[in-house]
């Protein structure tokens, strides 16, 4: 309209056909003859609608602020480059951010492949601090219980498309994990049943694809 060179008078009164709700009130409320011009009008608008504006963020604004659990922060329009520099400098002081300044990654895809990496190395502690649980737990129960067995973790179990004895052989291999320090059965010494053999124990007693601890562990 503007453009097209339309008069001041037509601005302000077509102005009120694009507004609604309290915006359309506060027009109403307008003493007669108050507005000599259109951008008059706009400035007033501007300045009572003022707190209900919408803030975009530039990347800048990334280092002052601390996101909270289940917030999102959206800022249009952002360099990777920026992105990157800024999850760097907000990470924890630990391992992770260590392995960081080590490995030195020059785009997110590397950096998410580290952060990857330390979760399955983390999951993999958790589950060795659980292995060790179980052989305190087992260790302190009285010699005259028969029968003892460890309870499964999980209700359920994800399937494989090869044997867990090949998987967990495969892992004591490239010695991601070390094996029990105290290998034990579930069973006395003079009860084992030599017929079966946990490549994670490395004792007979019960099988790999049969071993809580083992089915616990790749979960």
């Amino acid at each position: 309209m503007i453009v097209n060179g339309v008069s001041d008078t037509v601005l302000c009164r077509c102005f009120s056909n694009y507004l609604d709700g309290p915006a359309l009130d506060w027009l109403s409320a307008l003493f007669a003859g108050s507005i000599s011009r259109f951008q008059q009008l706009a400035k007033l608008f501007e300045e009572h609608f003022a707190g209900s504006a919408i803030y975009l963020h530039d990347s800048n604004y990334l280092n002052t602020i601390k996101q909270r659990q289940n917030e999102t922060i959206s800022i249009p329009d952002l360099h990777p480059e920026v992105h990157l520099h800024a999850i760097k400098s907000g990470l924890r002081p630990g391992k992770f951010q260590e392995t960081i300044a080590v490995a030195k990654p020059k785009t997110l895809a590397e950096f998410r492949e580290k952060a990857k990496g330390q979760i399955n190395i983390e999951e993999l502690r958790q589950a060795r601090k659980s292995d060790r649980a179980n052989y305190r737990d087992e260790d302190k129960a009285p010699s005259s219980k028969k029968g003892f067995k460890l309870k499964p973790r999980f209700d359920s179990y994800a399937q494989f498309n090869t044997k867990r004895e090949d998987i967990i052989k495969e892992i004591l291999n490239s010695k991601i994990i070390k094996p029990p320090r105290k290998a034990g059965t579930y069973q006395e010494t003079r009860n084992v049943d030599k017929s079966k053999y946990c490549a994670f124990h490395q004792k007979h007693g019960h099988t790999t694809d049969d071993c809580v601890v083992a089915k616990d562990l790749l979960e």
